[in-house]
């Protein structure tokens, strides 16, 4: 069983930065692909970011260019970098692991955690 914990959301201006983590534990886990997806109220739950064990990583066209997700392997770590903030990047953000499919460069989540709020004041 995988566990994910995520920490770092909060409260911020518009235009402020901050950091979520989201550490990984339990036994299988190794170095699977990893991500991030938010979901606002009344909205779909969305990927902002991906990141695979080799590094390659995928963005939501709305944060690209303000986000940025790393991870270390050695932790069982993976970071986002929120930074320029806006108003419409208000929401719950979850920590999702399992595997990156080359083939359909999709990533494919089945573990969870139990998501942060961020909230970006205007």
């Amino acid at each position: 069983q995988v566990q994910l914990v995520e920490s770092g959301g909060g409260l911020v201006q518009a235009g402020g930065s901050l950091r979520l983590s989201c550490a990984a534990s339990g036994s299988g886990f190794s170095m699977n692909a990893m991500g991030w997806y938010r979901q606002a109220p009344g909205k779909q739950r969305e990927l902002v970011a991906g990141i695979s064990s080799g590094g390659i990583t995928k963005y939501a066209g709305s944060v690209e260019g303000r986000f940025t997700i790393s991870r270390d392997n050695a932790k069982n770590t993976v970071y986002l970098q929120m930074n320029s903030l806006k108003a419409e990047d208000t929401a719950v953000y979850y920590c999702a692991a399992d595997r990156y499919n080359r083939i359909t460069t999709n990533f494919e989540f089945v573990y969870w955690g139990q998501g942060t709020q961020v909230t970006v004041s205007s």
